[in-house]
């Protein structure tokens, strides 16, 4: 069952600068969500996990937010669940998300066509457990929503319209590279 990331609402609120971390129910809860979207293939579990639409529509500064969030941000999401989805397969066991915090930077506005500031991170490692076999694969970006961590890119930032892995591995595979938006 996916659960609430955030408070219900969230989204409308003004954004905070306080930096996400991983030791909170929140991001349990964004744990949970999307390895039930991946191993499901399910893409509507991980919705609680992903950058709230309405969040989207107060820090960018393009003509529509909510027809690129829905449109190439959460359909993008969809077409990643589904290759995440043929990797991971059955049986698989989820072992951790790591978050590369040495990676998190706030993005001022005005950078990245923002109209408010967030914290940014990419390249966490989602880690699993198949066959006996330590497995991961990376979220291309997260960011944050008044101190909450959100995936808004998972397979990758720039794509052709096809469903992309992040950095599939065998093993834990490495976080990061620092950068992006």
């Amino acid at each position: 069952m996916a659960l609430p990331v955030g408070p219900a609402g969230d989204g409308t609120r003004p954004q905070t600068r306080v930096m996400p971390t991983t030791g909170t129910a929140a991001f349990r809860a964004l744990v949970n969500d999307l390895w039930l979207s991946v191993t499901a293939g399910n893409p509507a579990y991980g919705l609680p996990a992903f950058f709230p639409e309405a969040a989207y529509a107060q820090v960018k500064a393009i003509g529509d937010p909510q027809y690129d969030w829905q449109t190439r941000l959460w359909h993008d999401y969809t077409i990643d669940v589904a290759a995440a989805h043929e990797l991971v397969g059955d049986n698989a066991q989820l072992v951790d998300v790591v978050v590369p915090a040495q990676y998190a930077l706030w993005v001022p506005v005005g950078a990245c066509h923002n109209n408010i500031g967030y914290w940014h991170v990419p390249g966490a490692r989602v880690e699993y457990q198949k066959n006996g076999q330590l497995r991961s694969f990376g979220i291309a970006s997260m960011i944050s929503w008044r101190g909450v961590w959100y995936v808004v890119h998972f397979g990758g930032v720039k794509r052709d319209g096809v469903g992309m892995i992040d950095q599939p591995a065998s093993g834990a595979g490495t976080p990061g590279p620092p950068g992006g938006c």
